[in-house]
């Protein structure tokens, strides 16, 4: 028997058979892979799952690859970490950060392209391809090259700097274009029309998002086979978003756990944040943002591919999708480095930002057992907190040097601690 029944279409239900294709010939609806549940429960168990490599491939029997995996490569099986410190900040008694950054590239983007380049090889592909707002670029360009294909990387010639280098050090052919990453995504999907090659984005994209909903298995498994109450996710195109919802459904689809009923809340910048508007209005599908400002670069998708179905998971579980400003952003990024020593990039700050605005409103409850996703590291997307950090104070090589330094700091304390009275 085999796991992978095909694909299908997420409008019309159309079935097609498992090849390099991601839309449907009859309504032009997205595709998805399509598994055999049934037979997937009689292979799987937790003691298997925890005997298997330490790495997302410990699920394979729920990923839609045959073989071919590289298990040299540690992607995936990231620390889910507890937050205490974050958790009393914010006003949470059961807080954990599920931390991606330490990922092979640096991002939950290794995920996906681990399946997409296995299927990629696995369907006759030489040559594999993305387009980027930045973390993709990387994981394409270093797991491209590694599997000896001819890779291409397109991406937005503003985007950061650091997300440039990590991106170009694999030796990658590196394309960037002037416009916006809907622009480039339309110029790529003209490519692929034309090219063999594997979008890992386009014509590849059923397999590529399965790679995602690991992050549900594991923080599923790291809680000890417990589902949590509230995950809050970071929303681009949404494919993140949907299967981490996909993830925790299928935990007890093959039998892993009994039941789950996780409230799934999505982030979004207010400079691109269709999802969040349609969600505040009520609406059942979103406008596009056409010119997206914000810093959270890698969330600046302003046509989300899975934007109408984060709707639909939002109010299937009971979530809330939330924007905040590049201030909010800031702040997040900060909050998260001081009280739990993660540096997150600009995605990430979004995050932690908008599980402080749910945990304020009430819309996290204090004490369910939550979750956020910090999906990219900082050391990505510097520019986001120039001019909002700094060196304390500069001195000499001397005792007398630093003796005033720490003159003028307790004085200084001082100051800012006296109570301040008011007149009138």
């Amino acid at each position: 028997m085999n796991k992978v029944l095909g694909l299908k279409c997420k409008e019309c239900g159309e079935a097609y058979e498992a090849g390099g294709s991601h839309v449907c010939d009859l309504c032009f609806g997205p595709l998805e892979v399509a598994l055999d549940y049934d037979y997937i429960k009689s292979i799987i168990s937790r003691e298997k799952i925890e005997g298997g490599p330490i790495s997302l491939w410990r699920y394979v029997d729920l990923l839609p690859v045959d073989s071919g995996w590289d298990p040299n490569v540690r992607v995936g099986f990231t620390p889910l970490q507890h937050a205490p410190r974050l958790g009393a900040a914010i006003g949470l008694k059961n807080l954990y950060v599920k931390n991606d950054s330490v990922n092979p590239t640096y991002s939950f983007k290794d995920r996906p392209v681990a399946i997409a380049v296995t299927k990629a090889r696995e369907l006759g592909y030489t040559v594999f391809a993305c387009a980027s707002t930045g973390n993709l670029a990387s994981a394409v360009a270093a797991a491209g090259m590694k599997a000896g294909l001819e890779t291409y990387v397109f991406l937005p010639a503003d985007v950061e700097a650091g997300k440039i280098t990590n991106a170009a050090v694999y030796g990658a052919n590196l394309i960037a274009v002037n416009g916006t990453y809907d622009q480039l995504n339309r110029l790529c999907s003209e490519i692929s029309d034309e090219e063999d090659w594997a979008f890992c984005n386009i014509n590849v994209r059923p397999y590529y998002a399965e790679g995602s909903k690991t992050l549900a298995y594991e923080t599923v498994e790291q809680l000890g086979w417990l589902a949590p109450d509230h995950v809050v996710v970071p929303i681009a195109s949404g494919a993140l978003y949907t299967k981490i919802a996909q993830g925790f459904r299928e935990m007890v689809d093959v039998g892993l756990i009994s039941n789950q009923s996780v409230r799934i809340s999505g982030a979004q910048a207010e400079g691109c944040g269709p999802v969040a508007a349609a969600f505040a209005a009520g609406e059942q599908s979103f406008e596009p943002v056409r010119q997206p400002d914000t810093i959270a670069k890698s969330l600046a998708i302003g046509n989300p591919a899975d934007g109408n179905y984060s709707l639909a998971v939002a109010r299937q579980t009971n979530g809330v999708i939330e924007s905040v400003t590049d201030a909010e952003t800031v702040e997040g990024i900060k909050l998260l480095a001081r009280t739990e020593g993660i540096f997150t990039e600009a995605a990430g700050g979004v995050t932690i930002a908008t599980l402080r605005k749910l945990a304020q409103s009430g819309d996290i409850g204090v004490d369910e057992l939550t979750v956020a996703y910090v999906t990219g590291n900082g050391l990505k997307t510097q520019e986001a907190v120039d001019g909002h950090v700094s060196v304390s104070v500069t001195i000499d090589p001397t005792m007398g040097s630093f003796e005033d330094a720490m003159d003028s700091r307790q004085q200084a304390d001082m100051v800012w601690s006296a109570p301040q009275v008011t007149t009138g």
